[in-house]
């Protein structure tokens, strides 16, 4: 990697003294882990680049911030890396700026030789089946960004006052979200858990979480360490329906590895008897997929098709059979949008392909699929193309292309107020000096003008 470096490094000072540019200019719009990703990368591998990174909300971090658990405190330490990457001089942050709203692709193409959109995926998938719209039926995305602080989701209407959740959707997400609404309340205190959640999660009535697949345990798609916490979670029981794993032992040697270890765990766990004294459970429920919800009002039962699988695919039987319930929540994935006429946005995939100097990176590139170290490796990747493209001479640098002053005109025209670094910082030091008025490490502001007052100017 290092003689790759120093070749593409030398290919494009030729370039820059041939064409008597002082310095290539790039935006990133996100500043999630692909953004801040691809910027470490940038910066290795072109000398003398300056990148802008765009962010619709005025704080950085993206889903590290408001998507990682709150109990994940490790996760998050990649923070770290980021802004050691945001705090070089070749790196410009610039908060509360929509890509489609106050600036567009136009704008970029005439500023940046270069624009890599980074932005992500936050529109869910749904059902589209009947009762869906009923109160408590709620978006996993929407509740993980309600105990995270994400503003637009702080206000999200959350009841706990029933004894029993269904989970839709056997991802770590929905594992996460499981682990939330049964811990106690005690393991959260010192979290970055809001305290508005804190308080509605602390007068929860919920003792049993279904977390319900269409397929079967072989094909889960949470990870190892999401169950492992499960299983050791305080005063949860993990309970499987009889008959669930039958067939499990006997295909176990022939997976591959992690599979392997994973499957040995869920069977493990369907051999314990539970203790008498837990109150709680945790009961992962396979080959189910749901028809419709229930409910006057607000979600009472779900519906589902009983499964059997032929091959990987699910297909349903005329078995059927209920759960009663006052909460559904719904984590089939997330899907991207696009966000300006001009964004090369592929419907059918709903990703984006590199093309004339537009490059994409993380979700928007991958699809919503895949933990922090995969959309790593995907935006070292786009950054090594970018790199490569440069030194086939591919990206036109011999155009002007101011950079920021463009869009900085037009921000300031419009008196939108930005957060920079230094905004950032003021933002951070306040969420944590009220955490530790609370006894914990910090907290998160939730309303986007009160951020703005704290670290916000206008231009």
């Amino acid at each position: 990697m290092n003689i790759t470096i120093r070749l593409i490094s030398k290919s494009f000072s030729r370039q820059l003294h041939t064409t008597g540019s002082k310095s290539l200019n790039a935006c990133i719009v996100g500043s999630g882990p692909a953004g801040f990703y691809s910027a470490q990368q940038l910066l290795k591998l072109i000398p003398d680049v300056t990148i802008d990174i765009f962010e619709k909300l005025p704080v950085p971090f993206g889903l590290v911030r408001f998507g990682v658990a709150p109990d994940h405190p490790d996760v998050k330490n990649v923070i770290n890396t980021f802004t050691k990457t945001a705090s070089s001089p070749q790196v410009n942050f610039i908060g509360n700026v929509t890509l489609g709203q106050d600036i567009t692709m136009s704008d970029l193409k005439a500023a940046y030789h270069i624009i890599v959109l980074t932005y992500g995926a936050d529109h869910d998938r749904e059902f589209g089946i009947p009762g869906e719209s009923l109160k408590n039926v709620l978006s996993a995305r929407r509740f993980v960004g309600w105990y995270n602080g994400l503003p637009d989701d702080s206000e999200l209407d959350v009841n706990l006052d029933t004894e029993t959740a269904v989970i839709l959707g056997q991802g770590n997400v929905a594992v996460d979200i499981a682990r939330i609404l049964l811990s106690p309340v005690d393991i959260l205190k010192s979290t970055d858990i809001t305290s508005r959640a804190l308080d509605t999660l602390s007068r929860s009535k919920v003792k049993t979480v279904f977390l319900v697949g269409r397929r079967g345990p072989l094909q889960v798609a949470f990870t190892i360490k999401e169950f492992r916490e499960m299983l050791n979670l305080p005063g949860v029981s993990t309970l499987f329906q009889s008959g669930q794993l039958s067939g499990v032992p006997e295909a176990i040697e022939n997976l591959p590895r992690p599979r392997k270890r994973l499957t040995q765990l869920i069977f493990d766990a369907s051999l314990k008897t539970p203790p008498a004294s837990v109150t709680k459970k945790f009961c992962p429920l396979f080959f189910r997929s749901p028809s419709n919800f229930e409910g006057t009002q607000s979600v009472e039962k779900v519906n589902f098709v009983v499964n059997k699988l032929e091959g990987d695919k699910a297909v349903p039987s005329s078995e059927v059979e209920s759960i009663e319930c006052g909460l559904a929540l719904r984590s089939i994935g997330y899907k991207s949008v696009s966000v300006d006429p001009d964004v090369p946005f592929d419907d059918k995939t709903s990703t984006v392909k590199n093309c004339e100097n537009v490059y994409a990176a993380g979700w928007l590139a991958t699809g919503p699929s895949g933990v922090i170290l995969s959309t790593m490796s995907n935006a070292f990747q786009t950054a090594q193309s970018i790199a490569t493209d440069l030194k086939d001479m591919k990206i036109d640098i011999k155009s002007s292309k101011p950079g920021f002053p463009i869009i900085k005109e037009i921000i300031s025209k419009n008196n939108t107020p930005v957060v920079d670094w230094d905004g950032w910082e003021k933002i951070d030091s306040a969420e944590k000096e009220r955490g530790k008025a609370l006894g914990k490490c910090r907290e998160k502001i939730l309303c986007v003008k009160e951020m703005l007052e704290i670290g916000g100017k206008i231009l």
